[in-house]
């Protein structure tokens, strides 16, 4: 895992449920960092860094491209 690279940082753990979907079906190797811890206490999120998504610097590229998806598709009413 120390090669994984961090390419976003989330504060709570309900914004990364649909990226961990999209990442499972589309065969990507990822994990989230403190994602278990932040669930539990999401006021330590702050102190920890956030939930840091790790993924192996071959998919950086696919990996950004659906992030940058996201960022412009999805809209909270």
């Amino acid at each position: 895992m120390e090669e994984f690279k961090t390419i976003a940082t989330f504060n709570f753990v309900h914004e990364i449920v649909v990226l961990k979907s999209i990442l499972e079906h589309e065969g990507i190797r990822y994990f989230f960092q403190n994602e278990h811890l932040i669930a539990i206490d999401p006021l330590a999120s702050y102190a920890y860094g956030g939930i840091k998504l790790k993924i192996h610097p071959n998919d950086f590229e696919k990996v950004q491209r659906i992030l940058d998806e996201l960022n412009n598709n999805l809209k909270i009413v």
